[in-house]
């Protein structure tokens, strides 16, 4: 098999530093502002060219996944296959799943991201960025920001996006208690008490402690109905505000991974052992905008 045969890429983890979410409308969605970033951690996609469309899924945690008809990876790509009126892609994907399930991390719309923009690449179908955020659609409405996978503000249903250059390189940690929350759920308990999808105003600076200081002055407001659906996300919570040095604990997304932020990669790495815990998943991460160039597989 030749370079130009196949490729491979991350599917970096997303986080989201601030969520901010409003009352549920009409159509069933609900409007929401975050403040999302991506660590340099992540699931690993390889797509190579084959006679039909295939997906294969290894990995860790390769066993939650649901079965391979309605993986989000197929939709997004038969979606591009029929923009580009060539059928279903000829390509056989491999998932490496590295990333816990129904974790608050992106995990399934940065794979179809991911499959999406290395499928592209490798058919040599020269779609803009623009185009392939609209396909991903069909892998949820975060899937754009996860195929952008760097620093952005997303309002409306997630789908409207506004690059952050300014946000800093953060530290941090990231902590799954080995418990699936599930978004439904959680929206759902959400409803009783909603919030507003408001939008605050940035930081004095943008320098790592003073975005750090203005992200403690935001919220989550998933946090509070997700631990009420999945009480062992609270015991992850406080673990971490336990953790030495760190200087900010949250839920991401619907949970149940949570982040802490800290000043450096080695107070990150030494909070990491702190955390370990059986059936826990903890990782140190840079948060960013990571490396997602696809790599030719020899």
């Amino acid at each position: 098999m030749s370079v130009s045969d196949a490729l491979t890429g991350l599917a970096p983890a997303k986080i989201n530093l601030l969520l901010h979410v409003g009352p549920v409308q009409a159509d069933g969605y609900h409007p929401l502002v975050s403040l999302t970033v991506f660590a340099d951690v992540g699931d690993r996609v390889t797509v190579r060219r084959a006679e039909t469309l295939s997906l294969t899924v290894e990995g860790p945690f390769a066993a939650g996944l649901d079965g391979q008809g309605d993986n989000l990876i197929l939709k997004a790509l038969r979606a591009l296959g029929e923009a580009a009126g060539i059928g279903e892609p000829h390509v056989a994907v491999a998932l490496d799943k590295r990333l816990p399930i129904a974790a608050g991390l992106g995990g399934g719309s940065a794979d179809a991201g991911a499959a999406l923009r290395l499928t592209a690449r490798l058919l040599d179908l020269d779609m803009p960025e623009a185009e392939l955020e609209r396909l991903v659609l069909a892998a949820g409405a975060d899937g754009p920001m996860c195929l952008r996978a760097r620093p952005a503000w997303a309002s409306g249903i997630g789908e409207v996006l506004e690059d952050e250059p300014r946000l800093p390189t953060l530290h941090g940690v990231l902590l799954n208690p080995g418990l699936p929350s599930p978004t439904g759920g959680v929206y759902r308990a959400y409803d009783a008490a909603p919030k507003a999808a408001d939008r605050p105003a940035p930081p004095a600076d943008w320098s790592a402690a003073s975005v750090i200081a203005w992200l403690a002055a935001q919220r989550n407001d998933l946090e509070a109905p997700a631990q009420a659906v999945t009480p062992g996300i609270g015991e992850a919570l406080a673990a971490m505000r336990a953790a030495p040095a760190c200087r900010l604990t949250r839920m991401s997304g619907s949970g149940a991974t949570v982040f802490g932020l800290f000043d450096d990669r080695a107070a990150a790495i030494e909070a990491t052992f702190a955390l370990d815990r059986p059936g826990w998943w903890a990782r140190p991460v840079v948060l960013g905008a990571p490396d997602i160039e696809p790599r030719p597989v020899i």
